[in-house]
């Protein structure tokens, strides 16, 4: 392998933080900004595309691939602060909708787009060939970095823990 080559490595490496970097930043900026968690944005943007801007938690946790006790938190902060409420089904007392309010409609008209929001977005304007390029590179960093076994959440974020992940799987 030449010198130029292997010149390059730092270079993946630093492209690499940078993204990682970049979504840290914007998961604090959002926080500090609008006072709520990139999961939190989610799972209300999720609600708002739901029909009837209602759905289930069982529904959340899917679309999230969070564990049940994780997204109970996050809905537990989210009514707390009245961006949504919980409407029992009319015919069936045991199950209960999570519905968006007028005001988490009103703090996601606010927040700028996610950062993988403008990436998916980038994307599908990509030839198919491109397309195919990124997603070959991608797979080949996952499997250099043996992490194929790392679920993948609609999210990304910092503070994501590996290990958590691996555990879960394993269960």
């Amino acid at each position: 392998m030449t010198k130029e080559l292997q010149s390059n490595y730092p270079e993946i490496l630093i492209k690499v933080r940078k993204i990682v970097r970049s979504i840290n930043l914007e998961s604090k900026k959002i926080q500090k900004q609008y006072g709520v968690s990139i999961p939190q944005v989610l799972c209300l943007n999720y609600i708002k595309s739901a029909k009837s801007y209602q759905t289930t938690q069982k529904e959340i946790r899917k679309f999230l691939n969070l564990n049940s006790s994780t997204v109970t938190g996050i809905i537990h902060r989210l009514e707390k602060r009245g961006y949504i409420a919980r409407l029992p089904k009319f015919a069936d007392k045991r199950v209960t909708y999570i519905a968006l309010t007028a005001k988490g409609k009103d703090l996601l008209e606010q927040i700028p787009p996610l950062l993988h929001q403008q990436l998916s977005m980038k994307i599908g304007k990509l030839p198919p060939e491109k397309i195919a390029q990124i997603e070959n590179s991608l797979n080949e960093l996952i499997s250099l970095l043996d992490i194929e076994h790392v679920d993948a959440s609609p999210l990304l974020t910092y503070e994501d823990d590996l290990s958590a992940n691996s555990r879960e799987e394993n269960e």
